[in-house]
């Protein structure tokens, strides 16, 4: 399996580690802590430095709760950020927004992959990421970053994200973006109780049968805090072994803040399932 983002292509025959980058002052682990082109450089290069094969940069939080920031500000905080990155490491850049303008500029800067919690549905996204030939991953949230804690419900989870996700999908290729070029995430946590997450993950196998490269996002995230009653910075172990179960179920990417712990577990746990360390 591969994806195709523009003139990369990532080799996903093993699973890939994506490294987050908030360049936010409100995220909910980080925020503040890369918010100068300095300090995220540095950062961006000891992402690659443990093995990441993507620098995922994201200028707006999408804690629950989180409001929305205006794009013109956005931009300003991740195309430098992009810009420096692109001239100094040879790495897939990936950003994590959801306004078909700031995908624009990022991708401008040298971003080849557009990493949207709300799967290109505003006007303009699929347009730009086809322009592009950007790759793209698609992840499912029910409700909207502000309110989609308050009361989530599905009848069947599972079934409705994976709907949701082929749906979706239909709609990107009808907008000219290539099969090879799409990735999708169940969104854990995004407008899911903790039940519904639990059960999504123990389902993964349903949704890698969707045939693309499945992303899962499990990093310090609050399942994890409500399983072990630990706070944000406790949550490594519980993430890893997350990871490790993702993986074994047919995820290909990996999603994470702690990127030198997390490469070597998906290693181990690939090495086992391919039966080979390489």
């Amino acid at each position: 399996m591969h994806w195709r983002c523009r003139d990369i292509t990532i080799d996903l025959s093993r699973p890939a580690v994506m490294g987050i980058l908030n360049v936010t002052p409100d995220s909910f682990s980080d925020g503040g802590r890369y918010a100068n082109v300095e300090a995220a450089l540095t950062r961006a290069e000891r992402i690659a430095a443990e093995g990441a094969v993507i620098i995922d940069v994201g200028g707006e939080s999408a804690r629950p709760g989180a409001l929305q920031v205006a794009e013109d500000v956005e931009i300003a905080r991740v195309v430098p950020v992009i810009e420096a990155i692109a001239g100094r490491l040879k790495i897939a850049i990936s950003i994590d927004t959801s306004k078909p303008a700031v995908m624009a500029a990022a991708l401008g800067a040298g971003a080849c992959i557009v990493n949207d919690i709300r799967a290109l549905r505003i006007p303009g996204a699929r347009d730009c990421a086809a322009r592009f030939r950007a790759g793209v991953c698609l992840m499912h949230m029910q409700g909207d970053p502000s309110t989609m804690q308050a009361r989530p419900h599905y009848n069947d989870v599972t079934s409705e994200v994976a709907a949701f996700l082929r749906s979706e999908v239909e709609a990107c290729r009808a907008a000219g973006i290539a099969a090879d070029a799409i990735a999708v995430d169940p969104g854990i946590g995004f407008g899911k109780t903790l039940e519904h997450s639990l059960t999504l993950l123990r389902d993964l196998p349903r949704l890698a049968a969707l045939q693309l490269p499945l992303l899962v996002g499990v990093s310090r995230k609050s399942v994890i805090g409500r399983i072990l009653g630990k706070d944000i910075h406790e949550r490594l172990y519980g993430a890893l072994g997350l990871a490790a179960l993702a993986v074994s179920c047919g995820a290909r990417i990996i999603r994470t803040h702690d990127v030198a712990a997390t490469c070597d577990a998906v290693r181990c746990v690939s090495a086992v399932l391919q039966g080979s360390e390489h």
